[in-house]
């Protein structure tokens, strides 16, 4: 199944940009990183950056989902 990306955000005359999805998952990914402290990692057995990515686009697509 594809993602809905959004279309793209902050895109120029000469690119197109980074996807609003992926624009919401670099700033989800920033909040996760900077409560370190209190957030733990998944039970995945992912490594742990796999695991901030992964929860970074989980809460992009909620935020996705939100807009309809």
């Amino acid at each position: 199944m594809k993602k809905e990306t959004g279309g793209h955000a902050f895109p120029d005359f000469l690119h197109d940009g980074m996807t609003l999805r992926d624009y919401f998952a670099a700033k989800a990914m920033q909040g996760l990183l900077s409560s370190i402290g209190e957030w733990t990692a998944g039970t995945k057995g992912l490594e742990f950056s796999d695991t901030v990515a992964e929860d970074a686009y989980w809460i992009a697509d909620s935020m996705m989902e939100a807009r309809k």
